[in-house]
C-alpha cells in the first residue's frame, strides 16, 4: 500500500494529460508538484 497518494482532482488531472490533452502551464506545475512529492528517494537516480 503505498504511503503517499494523489488527491481526486490531481487523478483527474493526470488522467487528462495522458488521454492526450494538454493541461495549462499551472495544470502542469500542479501535476510535478504532485509527483515529487511523493518520490521517496528523493534525488538523482542512476540509469
Amino acid at each position: 500500500m503505498p504511503k503517499k497518494q494523489s488527491s481526486d482532482k490531481t487523478s483527474t488531472l493526470a488522467a487528462k494529460v495522458l488521454a492526450g490533452k494538454k493541461a495549462t502551464p499551472k495544470e502542469a506545475k500542479k501535476l510535478a508538484g504532485s509527483v515529487l512529492s511523493q518520490d521517496e528517494k528523493k534525488g538523482k537516480r542512476g540509469r
